[in-house]
């Protein structure tokens, strides 16, 4: 099957146009839609269907749009590899991890990365869900467990736990509890344990809750739990990570926390020699070490 034509297919079924897939291939609506015709009689298949607001992939369109995707990506791949000079780090680096750690921890230091690198671009994929890394949906994951695919290299980063904290302002306002019965008193501010989360915060939560808490606020995400234990408004369930960063907060009854969350980098095997990946893997795991001597030093661990 002739490559310049699926080449054209796929540009057309991702834009639903001949004339934006056109524009993208530098070529015009007419040739673009000679070649699909030409693919079309070739397979003797309808690849679209054609109605006025553009264009729509039909059964048999979608099951080939399916496989150029898989080969666009692979070539992207094989692209990003050999762009890879071995002196000079350059281009797009695809990264995904969880909301709160890449809000709250990654996003933060990555000026250091930039000062290193200044032609790099990184695409920062905040989810919860875990992206496929072999299908290149993204091409470093930083994940709160280990990968269980078995095609990834994986590093573990470090442990986090989930603790309580407060600010000083709420503490003197409205004391510190000694015990967990006396949470009760407090405003208990924590991920709801419905929404997605590592198991071992929710299961905490879940713990929590059965102290006859009176008045709770629950968000979906680690960055607004912090936002209002900023505000004063109560005592919030927190990964221990965010104390460098803020180190005036109080952690509160601290002989309860969570289970270790083990924290992984992984990305495909077939990016083991890229240039682009090794200098992220290596600038993580500085400010991993440079994170822990921090704590140390602030007697938090």
């Amino acid at each position: 099957m002739d490559w310049d034509k699926l080449r054209i297919f796929h540009a057309v079924a991702d834009a639903g146009s001949l004339t934006h897939a056109g524009d993208a291939l530098h070529l015009s609506q007419s040739a673009v839609s000679r070649q699909i015709r030409s693919l079309e009689e070739s397979l003797n298949a309808t690849l679209f269907h054609r109605h006025a607001r553009g264009l729509i992939l039909t059964e048999q369109g979608e099951l080939l749009f399916d496989a150029t995707a898989a080969m666009v990506k692979r070539i992207d791949a094989a692209t990003a590899r050999i762009r890879d000079s071995e002196e000079e780090v350059f281009g797009e680096l695809k990264v995904t991890t969880t909301h709160g750690f890449g809000v709250l921890w990654l996003a933060p230091r990555l000026t250091k990365l930039y000062e290193k690198y200044p032609d790099l671009k990184i695409d920062l994929m905040l989810e919860e869900r875990v992206l496929d890394l072999p299908m290149r949906e993204a091409d470093v994951a930083i994940r709160m467990k280990e990968p269980s695919q078995a095609d990834l290299i994986r590093k573990r980063l470090m442990s986090v736990k989930m603790r309580m904290y407060a600010s000083p302002d709420y503490v003197a306002d409205h004391g510190e509890p000694q015990t967990l019965d006396e949470l009760s008193a407090h405003r208990l501010i924590c991920q709801n344990p419905v929404s997605a989360q590592v198991s071992a915060g929710k299961l905490l939560v879940q713990e929590l809750l059965t102290y006859d808490i009176q008045t709770a606020l629950t968000v979906n995400n680690y960055f607004g739990v912090l936002q209002a234990v900023i505000a004063n408004l109560g005592i919030g369930v927190l990964p221990d990570y965010i104390i460098e960063d803020f180190p005036s907060m109080i952690r509160v009854l601290p002989d309860v926390e969570s289970n270790e969350v083990p924290v992984f980098l992984a990305y495909p095997e077939e990016l083991r020699h890229s240039k682009r990946v090794s200098a992220f893997r290596d600038f993580v795991q500085d400010e991993i070490f440079a994170h822990r001597r921090q704590l140390r030093a602030m007697g938090a661990d």
